[in-house]
């Protein structure tokens, strides 16, 4: 995706990420915020990270992975989800946390996106992964979900279907997971402006559009 006017900067933006992850929508919806604030332009490309690489087909309850994976109480976790909820709200985000909210194996869609790259669709299938996610609470690892997903934002079904059932895009995403890993990406978002500042954590509007005015000054410069 690129935003620009014709006489606004354009900052690269390379944004790790994962479907799973929450803050991740979350971060971009603030980077939004901060392109409105400075007046940037911005050229996204999103790139594959797995919280839960190891995660099996069926998935796992929400709750019960966070409280698994990150020791959490049950009132603990009740009260992220309520506060990224409220959160989503002033970012145009609908969060439908339920007591049978799952995670899943993202593997599957990181590939589709992989394609939908090679076909200038990647920002737009990226989002809509999101909304299935979060919102529609849709089941992203399954197929059928993630071709109609697919399909809604432009991508020819059938050859979408073969890109998965193939699996000629396998390694290529290992690859992009390896190169962001052994850079040392350990969590999403990560954000990488200019290619060279590098902000994890979905650090909120005015900390981003500080990235982006001090990149617009070099570059001026």
């Amino acid at each position: 995706m690129t935003t620009s006017s014709i006489e606004s900067p354009v900052v690269s933006v390379d944004i790790v990420s994962d479907v799973m992850c929450p803050w991740c929508i979350v971060g971009f919806r603030q980077l939004e915020q901060a392109l409105a604030l400075t007046g940037s332009g911005a050229t996204i490309r999103w790139h594959p990270f797995e919280l839960n690489p190891a995660m099996p087909a069926e998935g796992q309850n929400l709750a019960e992975h966070i409280a698994e994976k990150y020791g959490q109480s049950a009132e603990q976790s009740a009260q992220n989800r309520a506060h990224l909820r409220e959160l989503g709200q002033t970012l145009g985000i609908d969060f439908n946390f339920s007591l049978d909210s799952r995670i899943v194996n993202s593997f599957a869609a990181h590939q589709l996106l992989e394609f939908a790259l090679s076909q200038g669709l990647q920002h737009p299938l990226k989002l809509a992964l999101f909304e299935a996610h979060f919102t529609a609470q849709r089941d992203v690892s399954d197929i059928n979900v993630l071709l109609d997903v697919a399909e809604n934002v432009g991508l020819e079904r059938s050859a979408a279907a073969e890109v998965l059932k193939s699996g000629d895009l396998v390694d290529a995403v290992r690859d992009k997971q390896t190169f962001w890993t052994s850079r040392g990406i350990s969590g999403v978002p990560s954000m990488i402006f200019a290619g060279k500042y590098l902000v994890t954590g979905a650090q909120g509007a005015e900390n981003y559009a500080q990235i982006l005015r001090k990149v617009a000054q070099e570059d001026a410069a």
